[in-house]
């Protein structure tokens, strides 16, 4: 059975492998289909859609991340309610 995929090579620095082949298996990928992905979203316009929406979440919902990262960093009065002191 003939496939219609062509193969090519890439040089990499050892560095950007590493990387590259750390989160294609933090995605659930092997490599090729990680570089893959990375193409077909990138020339599909599909990242930059993302990256649109995402800044849309921000500009509408911005504020609200922003007051509840503050009250996470802020120390708890009562860390533990109903403890006896």
């Amino acid at each position: 059975m003939a496939s219609d995929r062509k193969q090519t090579q890439l040089r990499l620095s050892p560095d950007v492998l590493a990387n590259g082949k750390d989160a294609a298996k933090a995605r659930g990928l092997d490599f090729n289909k990680y570089v893959e992905r990375l193409i077909v979203e990138d020339t599909s316009g599909a990242r930059a859609a993302g990256m649109e929406a995402a800044q849309r979440f921000i500009d509408q919902h911005g504020g609200f991340l922003d007051d509840l990262e503050r009250q996470f960093d802020e120390p708890a009065d009562d860390v533990h309610p109903g403890a006896a002191a």
